[in-house]
């Protein structure tokens, strides 16, 4: 209540960049002051063991987790474990820092509670991520890595990159990721595509299972994918023994918005994220869950602004969900309202 009232329109003041950066700062500088972050958990979080989930062979304290992009360089995953959040995912990461693509690259369409972003992977190189994860994380916290390839590497060349990451992040995550649905990155989405996706996938799966204790390796998919492509998915998940799919990724399309087709236009490309992708997220993840039997792992991400949300892409398959527009529209309180309708529906 007292972000939507109050702290959301001064933070919509600002340009979006800057109300994030402002806002995990002020986080983490509250919690500098003793006892701060007992009152966050007490008010944000949700300890209850009906809430505990077991999922790719990891016991998830509850099924609420931050989506990649809100923490690319792991600087906040300690911070944001004080809001209730079951697990946090960070990244995307490349081998090398990058820019990412020139400001104004985020944008609000608060009519449609939605974001256009166009970040193009910005961060600061897994070297970077792996120096912070070295430093260590709150007890319990899950952290999945979210891997990607840098811009002008060629897609042919992609693999080597993707490796790079894993390699580098192998023992300071519990997840991993595989992003090639992101459509801020030239020709990534090209990475979709039966064969060079099954080239990459076995590639990781290859090197993971070399290991004494292989991490579970997940993708990440565009909502823009045909069932025909969706198929495929989940062949190569079942061929390449994929831990799980995350569905889905911010969308190309603009259809259906309230916000006016002018003001879009001007705001150019970029993915679509937020409550305009709740239904067609809902729909990957069903059509998921129906082909695979059930037996291919879902998160759910796309358009949860409420538990009603989170809920809806559960009973469709999705053994975890994860947020951040929403977070953006309805606040820390998202998290708490999400397991407590996940408790009500357990009932």
């Amino acid at each position: 209540m007292y972000y939507k009232k109050l702290f959301k329109p001064l933070l919509f003041r600002l340009a979006p960049e800057q109300a994030h950066h402002l806002t995990v700062k002020l986080l983490e500088y509250s919690l500098l002051v003793p006892g701060v972050g007992a009152l966050l958990k007490w008010l944000y979080g949700t300890d209850d063991v009906r809430l505990r989930r077991q999922c790719f062979g990891l016991d998830f304290p509850n099924p609420v987790g931050l989506a990649a992009g809100f923490d690319k360089d792991g600087r906040y995953y300690a911070a944001m474990s004080h809001l209730g959040f079951g697990f946090v995912e960070i990244g995307t990461v490349t081998p090398r820092p990058q820019p990412g693509n020139p400001q104004p690259r985020l944008f609000r369409l608060p009519a449609d509670e939605a974001l256009i972003n166009r970040m193009g992977f910005n961060n600061e190189g897994v070297d970077a991520l792996v120096q912070r994860l070295q430093q260590g994380r709150p007890p319990g916290l899950i952290i999945g890595g979210n891997i990607g390839k840098n811009k002008d590497t060629p897609n042919a060349q992609a693999t080597e990159d993707y490796l790079i990451c894993f390699n580098q992040l192998f023992d300071y995550v519990d997840y991993f990721v595989v992003n090639v649905s992101s459509p801020n990155t030239p020709n990534l989405r090209d990475l979709q595509e039966k064969e060079p996706l099954t080239h990459l996938l076995a590639t990781l799966q290859a090197n993971n299972q070399a290991r004494a204790q292989p991490k579970p390796l997940l993708l990440k998919i565009a909502p823009d994918l045909t069932d025909g492509q969706l198929d495929d998915i989940v062949e190569i998940a079942q061929t390449t023994g994929l831990a799980g799919v995350i569905a889905t990724n911010t969308t190309i399309g603009r259809a259906g918005l309230l916000t006016a087709a002018t003001a879009v236009a001007d705001i150019g490309n970029g993915g679509l994220s937020g409550a305009p992708l709740r239904e067609r997220a809902t729909e990957v993840i069903r059509y998921l869950h129906q082909k695979s039997g059930g037996q291919l792992p879902i998160i759910g991400v796309g358009g949860i602004g409420s538990g009603a949300d989170a809920v809806e892409k559960l009973r469709a398959g999705a053994c975890l969900v994860q947020v951040y527009s929403g977070m953006v529209y309805a606040g820390p309180g998202l998290v708490k309202e999400i397991c407590t309708a996940v408790l009500a529906e357990s009932q």
